[in-house]
C-alpha cells in the first residue's frame, strides 16, 4: 500500500473518527482505524463495535491496500506536521511509514483481516432530513439523556417519527430520571419512505456523533432505522449504530399540563441570577431554592463551606406565592437551549414537575424535577 494526501483531509477524517475509536483497553485493534487504499481513493473506517464510521477521502493511491493502527497515535502525528502532503507506505508486517516533509515515522500496525466488518448499508429506506432541522433538535435534546444510568433505556435518545393531524413529524426525547426535554419538527413527507410510526432508542454516543458530523455544515442528511440500526449518512460519510433494546417509559406522564397562572420571566435575566447565585450552593447537589411572589424571583442558595448567596428576577406570576428548590445546573442546561427572550415555568405545587417552555414554540418542552431544601 501506497499513496499521498493532503495533511488537512487526512486529519478531519481523524478528528471524525476520535469519538466512535473504542478507548478502553478490551480488543486492542479497535483503538486503531482500519486505512483502504482504492481506485478511487482513501477510505477510513472505525468502529467500537457498537458504532461504526466510513469516510472516502481524496488521495493519490499508487498501490492499493489495506492496514489499521493507532487512530491516537496517528493523530497526534497530523496535528505536528505542518507539510501540506503526506505519503504513506506499508511495508511487511505492516509497518507503515509516514513521510512529510523533513519527517518521517515508523508505526506499528495491524493487519486489517483482524479488523471487525461494518455492516453493509443500502441508501434505500433512507429519510432526507433537513441538517439544521435535525441538528437544533439534537441540541435541544441531549443535554436530558443519562449517563451510565442503570436504566439502560435512559442512556439513549427517543426518536420518532410519527403522524400528526396528516404531516409526518420527528421528536427527539432525552430524560435520566431527573430532568427531560422534547423537541420535535414538521418531515417533508412526500418522499419519506414509511408508512407507520417508527420508533429508535439510539445510544447518546451516536446521538453526539451525528451532531458533531451536522455541526461540520448544514448539507441534508440521509438518515434511516432498521430493526436493529440507524444509519446516517452525509457527505461522502457514513455512521451506523446500532438501537438499544428495551422499551422507553412514557414519558407523556411525566410532562406536567400548563398551568392556569404560569410563570414568567426574561431568560437572560434568570439565567445570570441562577449562574450568580449557584456560586454558593452545595457542589453535590448545586441546589437553589426559588420564592415565586407576583412580581420576583427570589433566588437564595447556602453552603456551610462557602457562605450563602441571594438575588431577586423580575417575574409575573398570578397565582399563590410559594417556595420550592431545584439543582441550578439542570435549570441552566434547559436555558442554555432557549433562544426566545422570555419563557415560562408552570408548577402545580411546590414539588410538582416543573415544565419550562418558550414564548411561541409548542414543539419544546423540557420538565425538571424540584428537589427538598
Amino acid at each position: 500500500m501506497k499513496l499521498r494526501i493532503n495533511r488537512d483531509d487526512l486529519l478531519t477524517a481523524l478528528q471524525r473518527v476520535q469519538g466512535v475509536v473504542e478507548k478502553r483497553n478490551t480488543m486492542p485493534i479497535l483503538a486503531n482505524i482500519l486505512l483502504e487504499a482504492k481506485p478511487e481513493g482513501l477510505d477510513v473506517l472505525a468502529t467500537d463495535l457498537e458504532i461504526g464510521m466510513r469516510g472516502l477521502y481524496k488521495a493519490d493511491v499508487q498501490e492499493p491496500g489495506s492496514v489499521t493502527f493507532s487512530a491516537r497515535k496517528l493523530f497526534e502525528i497530523l496535528r505536528e506536521i505542518r507539510e501540506p502532503q503526506i505519503q504513506l507506505t506499508v511495508t511487511e508486517n505492516s509497518w507503515v511509514t509516514i513521510q512529510a516533509g523533513r519527517s518521517q515515522f515508523r508505526v506499528v500496525g495491524l493487519p486489517s483481516q483482524d479488523f471487525p466488518s461494518l455492516p453493509a448499508i443500502d441508501r434505500e429506506g433512507l429519510m432526507p432530513l433537513p441538517g439544521s432541522g435535525l441538528l437544533e433538535l439534537l441540541r435541544r435534546t441531549i443535554f436530558a439523556v443519562g449517563d451510565h444510568d442503570t436504566r439502560y433505556v435512559l442512556n439513549g435518545l427517543l426518536v420518532t417519527v410519527f403522524q400528526q393531524d396528516g404531516r409526518w413529524m420527528i421528536r427527539l426525547v432525552g430524560t435520566d430520571g431527573h430532568r427531560l426535554a422534547l423537541a420535535e419538527q414538521e418531515l417533508d413527507g412526500k418522499d419519506l419512505p414509511i408508512s407507520e410510526e417508527t420508533k429508535v432508542i439510539v445510544p447518546k454516543k451516536a446521538a453526539i456523533e451525528i451532531r458533531r458530523l451536522l455541526e461540520e455544515d448544514e448539507s441534508e442528511p440521509l438518515i434511516g432505522f432498521t430493526r436493529n440500526m440507524v444509519i446516517f449518512r452525509k457527505s461522502g460519510l457514513v455512521l451506523t449504530s446500532r438501537v438499544m433494546e428495551g422499551t422507553y417509559p412514557n414519558y407523556h406522564q411525566v410532562i406536567p399540563k400548563n398551568g392556569a397562572h404560569p410563570i414568567t420571566v426574561e431568560r437572560a435575566d434568570f439565567e445570570g441570577a441562577l449562574r450568580r447565585v449557584s456560586l454558593l450552593s452545595t457542589d453535590r447537589s448545586h441546589a437553589v431554592k426559588l420564592s415565586i411572589t407576583t412580581d420576583r424571583i427570589i433566588l437564595h442558595s447556602s453552603s456551610p463551606d462557602f457562605g450563602e448567596a441571594q438575588e431577586d428576577c423580575p417575574a409575573t406570576f398570578k397565582g399563590k406565592e410559594f417556595s420550592t428548590g431545584f439543582n441550578a445546573r439542570y435549570l441552566l442546561d434547559v436555558l442554555a437551549v432557549i433562544p426566545t427572550e422570555r419563557l415560562s415555568l408552570h408548577m402545580e405545587s411546590p414539588l410538582s414537575p416543573c415544565l419550562i417552555s418558550e414564548e411561541g414554540n409548542p414543539h419544546f418542552k423540557a420538565v425538571v424535577m424540584p428537589i427538598k431544601i
